[in-house]
């Protein structure tokens, strides 16, 4: 049974974490001490140095030869039925559409693992539960991410040609002259790589991984001078995580910038359907246990940055993931703590 002392020590793990938010927030929102342009310098520094270092500590943390598979296979079924659904929304429904699809899986699947769901389910269930966290953090940057770049670039392409017709017929140009040749899937697919090569934390994760399967298959040790090197950055990686996020409350005109009835339906997304779908997923893999409440709560972790950044790249619906970040980040520890009491009754 949970004490009031197990929920003490989530609060202590996450606390700090919150710290750093309102620091973020205050330095801009009372203080005046950043402008925009410094707290893009802030990002650039979180974005390129400290997070691809604290994510590459985590991972190579990770035994790949002894992750639990039925754990990630709960994981990639639960995605497969969002996309499948959202998929069957967008063809036949008469309010389904390519943009909302989109949206709509960034919003259920994507979740912050490493700088929320490390310290808080560590906190919760020791290093077996950030063992498995990290796991599908794997899974996430490595899976996940790549089908949302694709799906953001299939809405570009669609987009950018919907306008060059546009424009023809506007100058009075034939339609042979309008017709527009659709890239193909294997042009896509090197457009989303060069993208993800520009994002340090995607083969940070992959660097990390494959270190720890040659370190776990044959006993390696990391230098000394390595390990202290990416240490000295990585250790930053939650603290200035958050205070980024703080940053960028600050400089956003509402926290809520896209109404109640859409930041409801975020919410909805990010922490019922997305713990939903994981459950019933999880049980048809045969989990149970801890594994099993482990699996739920990492599936209601608050909104990945990422996926904002993603959003704010391609313009599609940015002002619903900035809300899901920050309002969804706001929320998320009486939602997690609520969920770890009832699966902790439930399992019992």
């Amino acid at each position: 049974m949970i004490g009031w002392e197990d929920i003490y020590k989530v609060l202590a793990s996450m606390f700090p974490l919150y710290v750093a938010l309102i620091l973020g927030y205050g330095s801009v929102k009372w203080w005046h001490m950043f402008k925009p342009d410094h707290c893009d310098a802030i990002n650039q520094l979180n974005c390129y140095f400290i997070m691809p270092l604290f994510t590459f500590d985590f991972t190579t943390r990770v035994n790949p030869y002894k992750m639990n598979f039925r754990f990630l296979g709960a994981d990639v079924i639960s995605k497969a039925v969002i996309i499948i659904t959202i998929s069957l929304w967008a063809k036949l429904s008469t309010k389904g559409n390519y943009p909302w699809s989109i949206t709509s899986f960034s919003l259920s699947t994507l979740n912050n693992t490493l700088v929320v769901g490390v310290p808080l389910i560590g906190a919760m269930y020791g290093p077996f539960g950030e063992n498995l966290v990290i796991q599908s953090s794997i899974l996430q940057f490595t899976v996940w991410i790549i089908i949302l770049l694709m799906m953001y670039e299939f809405q570009s392409v669609n987009k950018s040609l919907t306008n060059d017709s546009t424009t023809d017929d506007l100058e009075g140009h034939t339609e042979e002259d309008a017709i527009t040749t659709r890239p193909s899937l294997l042009i896509l697919i090197k457009i989303v790589g060069f993208k993800l090569a520009k994002n340090p934390n995607a083969y940070a994760c992959i660097l990390g991984l494959a270190w720890a399967l040659v370190s776990n298959r044959w006993d390696l040790k990391m230098p000394t001078i390595v390990e202290g090197s990416v240490l000295i950055m990585s250790r930053a990686g939650s603290g200035v995580a958050m205070f980024c996020m703080g940053l960028f409350m600050a400089l956003q005109p509402k926290i809520i910038d896209c109404g109640a009835t859409l930041t409801a339906f975020g919410m909805l997304l990010r922490f019922v359907v997305a713990p939903a779908t994981m459950a019933v997923s999880s049980f048809i893999m045969g989990l149970r246990g801890d594994v099993l409440c482990i699996a739920i709560i990492q599936a209601a972790l608050p909104q990945a940055i990422a996926s904002f950044v993603f959003a704010k790249e391609y313009e599609l619906h940015t002002s619903v993931l900035s809300t899901a970040v920050i309002f969804g980040t706001i929320v998320s520890i009486p939602l997690l703590i609520s969920y770890y009491v009832v699966l902790d009754l439930l399992n019992k």
